[in-house]
């Protein structure tokens, strides 16, 4: 049986919507009963109906007022009033929002949960950095035992999902999560921090190396990373980068979607955004205009994680927490 799925993620930088019809794990010819394992790709597909994105930016300045401004919430809420049309004419049986960082850190996350509701009719999700680090695994590795790259990239894997306001870090393979954590770097966060000239600044460039190896430390801690095998990237940032590496006239997701990308080609991307005017940057035919200002702070994250935890490559996933809230509604 296929169900008809909504997922909404809702982060600092944007929301995205991700309609689509997913195969009942039950549907599954090669499953052993009993078996509550993940299922293959290919006897378990999620087929895109429609995908779409918003750079909304509902966390700006939450780092600094602790509260969700009135803009952003005007710009959020126009992108939803849009997304609820689009699920009206495709009419899934599911649907989920899901709020992430900027919602968590905000003291009125009440107002943005109301006027939600009121558009949507339901409620959406403030989840928590584990369940959001859970969801985002769940998206990005779900179909790899069912794809040629099997062999070449094992578990366990570490996902990493570099978004506004937060990073999370997600350790585990096809058995499931090892550890997560979710710590306070993201590329909005680190940008309002500290990168405010154009181009930053050496100094604002080495605050930000501070407060990430910061945040590494506590990962370090918290995951044996040592025991991971690949690396896994998600979100704009990192997709961001690869398109790139991979020299691309136009972004084109099905290119970008599970390339691999050497250390050495991220921190030469990291160095020559962050020596790039907000113009300069603007001017790359792969960039999105909501990520002109905050995707120096975004590729030197991954720059760093990669060198912190002796990563030689990332595996690049276009799949992610959006496609982690689509496989939760179905059973």
């Amino acid at each position: 049986m296929t169900t008809r799925v909504a997922a909404i993620d809702c982060g600092t930088n944007s929301i995205r919507l991700l309609i689509a019809d997913i195969k009942s794990k039950d549907d599954d010819p090669e499953r052993v009963p009993g078996d509550s394992g993940p299922a293959p790709r290919s006897a378990n597909p999620l087929a895109d109906v429609r995908r779409e994105m918003r750079i909304v930016r509902l966390g700006e300045g939450v780092d600094r007022t602790g509260r969700l401004s009135e803009a952003a919430l005007d710009r959020t809420m126009i992108a939803l009033r849009e997304y609820a049309g689009m699920i009206a004419e495709a009419r899934p049986v599911a649907v989920r929002m899901v709020a992430t960082s900027a919602t968590r850190d905000a003291a009125n996350a009440q107002e943005f949960t109301s006027q939600v509701r009121d558009i949507l009719g339901i409620e959406p999700e403030v989840i928590s950095g584990e369940e959001e680090a859970w969801l985002s695994f769940t998206g990005a590795t779900r179909e790899l035992a069912g794809t040629g790259l099997a062999a070449d990239c094992a578990p366990p894997y570490l996902v990493t999902d570099i978004g506004g306001g937060s990073t999370e870090f997600i350790l585990g393979g096809p058995e499931g999560v090892e550890g997560e954590r979710s710590v306070n770097i993201g590329c909005v966060r680190l940008t309002e921090r500290h990168l405010h000239s154009d181009p930053p600044a050496q100094a604002e460039v080495l605050a930000t190396i501070v407060d990430i190896e910061a945040a590494l430390d506590q990962v370090a801690d918290a995951l044996d990373v040592a025991k991971a095998r690949t690396l896994a990237g998600l979100a704009g940032s990192v997709t961001t980068v690869a398109a790139i590496a991979l020299g691309l006239d136009a972004y084109d997701s099905e290119r970008i979607h599970h390339a691999r990308i050497p250390a050495e080609r991220v921190s030469e991307i990291a160095v020559d955004l962050l020596a790039m005017t907000r113009k300069d940057r603007a001017a790359i035919a792969v960039m999105h205009p909501g990520r002109v200002d905050v995707i120096g702070a975004g590729a030197l994250i991954l720059d760093r994680i990669m060198a912190r935890f002796g990563f030689a490559e990332v595996l690049v996933s276009e799949h992610d927490i959006l496609d982690g809230i689509a496989w939760s509604m179905v059973p």
